[in-house]
């Protein structure tokens, strides 16, 4: 009682209430010989994590003394459809973020040779929504960093919204200003959309998405996604999921504003839980090659200076 008390006369007195533990500025150089507990990461084991490795390493870094580096290699049999092949690193649970909550990430990364170029999928950055035990579906990140034919690109996920036009599949939609190219699933209550590109991308790479929708407005700050052979690329992403169409996410690559998204952001189906979370390294559909990521300098803030510079923050 006296314990309770003294709190509540603190909050009074400072008028700041406790931080949150999803409010901790979080921190990771890959500078040891394993995570950083100011990072609050971790290397999730399961069967499909099994096809990677984390390696600690002092020979490919961005600063400092060390980086991460993140490699698969193939381990699906042919007999197991849908079987994927991961090397990705979580946010630890205690620390998740809710889904309410507007947070900023910042992590570096950079492809290592060979950079595969195939029509295949690869991610190496999502960021999802917890779903709880029990629920039913397979939810899609509502915001995905990916590649294929080489090229990087970036797609948010809502549920289905009926779109202002289709056309045929398999040829890329060509939308009018105030539309995003979308990808339709209406049998799962999800919908694709592309709202980010590298410069070689050309409008026949996105044929999957062959419909136009207005449930989002994508504000393009006229910098193009960098390319993956360009080295070290360092992202900053404010991410504020709003499947009622409150979502806000705000893209920077290597300081520049990419884009910013207002909209239908995120899932609200039944079964879904209270958080988001956000995990990187390579993650692919079963292949045949091996592939390779490096990632340095992550960090995480509700506070836009905490992740990029002060002067280029678009929120406080």
């Amino acid at each position: 009682m006296f314990r309770a008390a003294l709190i509540v006369a603190s909050f009074f007195i400072t008028g700041v209430a406790a931080a949150q533990p999803w409010e901790t500025k979080l921190f990771d150089g890959f500078e040891g010989k394993d995570f950083s507990p100011d990072g609050g990461l971790y290397y999730r084991e399961n069967f499909e994590q099994s096809a990677g490795t984390a390696e600690f390493q002092s020979i490919v870094k961005r600063n400092g003394n060390g980086g991460l580096k993140l490699s698969v290699v193939p381990i699906c049999p042919d007999s197991l459809d849908g079987c994927s092949e991961r090397a990705e690193i979580w946010e630890k649970t205690a620390l998740r973020v809710p889904y309410d909550q507007g947070i900023w990430y910042g992590f570096s990364m950079k492809f290592a040779d060979p950079i595969p170029s195939g029509d295949h999928r690869y991610l190496v950055a999502q960021w999802k929504r917890e779903i709880d035990p029990g629920a039913e579906g397979d939810f899609s990140p509502f915001l995905a960093l990916r590649m294929n034919f080489g090229k990087l690109f970036a797609t948010i996920e809502t549920n289905y919204i009926a779109p202002v036009s289709t056309g045929p599949d398999g040829v890329a939609a060509a939308c009018r200003p105030g539309e995003v190219p979308v990808w339709g699933r209406p049998g799962v209550n999800q919908m694709r959309m592309l709202v980010a590109a590298d410069s070689a991308w050309k409008a026949d790479d996105g044929n999957l998405f062959n419909a136009c929708t207005d449930a989002i407005t994508v504000t393009n700050h006229g910098n193009p996604l960098p390319d993956p052979k360009s080295g070290w690329i360092d992202f900053a992403i404010y991410t504020k999921p709003g499947a009622d169409g409150t979502g806000h996410i705000e893209l920077f690559a290597n300081g520049k504003p990419i884009i910013t998204v207002k909209g239908h952001v995120g899932h609200a189906d039944k079964g879904l839980g209270r958080n988001q979370y956000f995990k990187f390294g390579p993650y692919r559909a079963a292949d045949a090659t091996d592939w390779t990521l490096y990632y340095d300098d992550f960090r995480r803030s509700p506070r836009c200076a905490d992740v990029l510079p002060q002067e280029t923050c678009p929120l406080p």
